[in-house]
């Protein structure tokens, strides 16, 4: 069952471990991202020769948008670039097809280089320049932008690291000589170049693998959240003491006499405005806590190894050991209940739902249930597509068999506050705009409070014992000491 790069490639996962990349999933993006800040704080002289790189490139942007209006046919050779699919690292969860850097990131970057970064180079507070410091000062700009065009100004090494790794372990019948587009940027002709490397090789496209300590979830280390979370220890970091004294004294100004949390957040948001100054000291207070960026990196990374490869890849494995479900017939009404059958079965009589906890922490994101449930659709005759937008907002899947036979499929977890509404509205919704006859809910709990919960609702709502109602028991508490997974 071919799941995994060391699958499809017949490596070893330890030789993929050795060598310090992440065993991808080539059935669809792993919400990873590669974040800046890593090849920045690095040890490693390549990754900060490539830091140094990416703020050249950026210098390079910075003196052509401020010299005057930047013709659209080089706004679109310097400033977009497409999505860096080869990685299956990013937000698409059916496939490796993500949106790029289109042309709202490039107008962005144009508009506000030559202000945001005027003084790239050559910082006063901070130690170096920082591509994030964009996210922070234009809404609109996040992770994704900031992963994608940091992935694009290091494809180069990203070719050539995983050039080296498929020469020594990978076969010659699995790899390809591939031409890449934009590896390198020649200042003298003021273009892109492409370069020649010798790939694996799947689907018609070439692989990448990245380097696990480059890696991160959630989000960035520079980021917009915490700039506002943490203003308080911004603030007294400052070293200027008319300065600080002039932001506490705006701050507690703007305060209501009795402020809630998102009272000082809404303070934190209008203060940070008023004085901007306080953006460098937030990513100056980030560089002297980068151990922590790389510490919380790397056991986010431990973690997302732990549940994507190792947890789900043993569940669907075991999913696969009966011959029958990865042979499942009929329409896809019948087939998606089926599978939906079979996948609680495992979990709630076969010991599987020990595969939805981390260090005793059950999965607390959708998205991960949704990446699970796509390895339950391995080999299937159907097409599944997962986020499908038919018009009126995404559904989870649909899964169609031409256009007469479609069914979609929405995974809720118990403990979500959009959940009554979900139940009675959303799935309606979407089977009305996308034609589908069918739409199954599915609904997963980790405890008993989490289940009572739900029958209150399902009462509520007379949907108690709804065949297209499938409820899920995960919990740790009540399970056979003897199951076995």
């Amino acid at each position: 069952m071919n799941i995994y790069f060391s699958d499809y490639f017949k490596v070893q996962p330890r030789e993929i471990d050795r060598y310090g990349a992440f065993n991808i999933s080539l059935l669809g993006d792993l919400p990873l991202f590669i974040d800046p800040f890593l090849l920045f704080n690095s040890p490693k002289q390549p990754y900060q020769a490539l830091h140094e790189e990416m703020i050249r490139y950026l210098r390079f942007l910075r003196d052509k948008s401020a010299a005057g209006v930047v013709q659209p046919g080089l706004i679109i050779a310097w400033y977009r670039f497409p999505e860096i699919r080869q990685t299956w690292l990013g937000f698409s969860q059916q496939t490796n097809r993500g949106r790029g850097l289109g042309a709202g990131f490039a107008g962005a970057l144009n508009t506000n280089l030559h202000e945001v970064f005027s003084d790239f180079g050559k910082e006063k507070v901070t130690r170096s320049s920082h591509l994030e410091k964009l996210c922070l000062i234009k809404s609109g700009v996040g992770r994704d932008n900031i992963s994608d065009f940091t992935t694009n100004l290091i494809l180069g090494y990203l070719c050539e690291y995983t050039q080296t790794f498929a020469q020594k372990w990978i076969d010659k019948s699995l790899r390809h000589k591939v031409r890449v587009p934009k590896v390198r940027f020649n200042y003298d002709t003021e273009s892109w170049e492409s370069g020649s490397y010798d790939l694996p090789w799947y689907g018609g496209d070439y692989v990448l693998l990245v380097p696990r300590d480059l890696l991160t979830k959630d989000d960035t280390w520079i980021n917009k959240t915490d700039l506002i979370a943490e203003f308080a220890q911004i603030t007294t970091s400052i070293p200027d003491a008319a300065l600080r004294d002039q932001v506490n004294n705006y701050f507690r100004k703007i305060l209501p006499k009795k402020p809630k949390q998102r009272d000082e957040d809404e303070a934190a948001r209008r203060t940070i405005l008023t004085y901007p100054a306080l953006i460098d000291y937030f990513i100056r207070y980030k560089e002297e806590r980068g151990d922590r960026a790389t510490s919380i990196s790397a056991q986010r990374v431990a973690e997302s190894k732990q549940l994507y490869v190792e947890q789900f890849g043993l569940l669907a494995h075991l999913l696969a050991s009966d011959t029958a479900f990865y042979k499942v017939a009929g329409n896809t009404y019948d087939e998606a209940h089926e599978r939906i059958a079979y996948l609680k079965d495992v979990i709630e009589n076969k010991g599987g739902h020990r595969f939805f906890y981390v260090k005793g922490r059950s999965i607390e994101r959708e998205e991960d249930i949704h990446i699970l449930f796509r390895f339950t659709w391995f080999a299937t005759t159907s097409d599944v597509t997962t986020e499908a937008n038919d018009g009126r907002g995404p559904v989870d899947f649909k899964v169609s068999r031409g256009s007469r036979d479609k069914t979609l499929v929405e995974f809720k977890l118990a403990k979500s506050k959009s959940l009554r509404r979900n139940l009675q509205r959303q799935a309606e919704i979407y089977q009305k705009a996308s034609d589908a006859r069918k739409a199954i809910k599915v609904i997963i709990y980790f405890t008993k409070q989490e289940r009572e919960r739900v029958d209150r609702i399902l009462k509520d709502l007379k949907l108690t014992g709804h065949r297209d109602v499938v409820l899920i028991d995960a919990r740790n508490d009540n399970k056979p000491a003897g199951s076995k997974a």
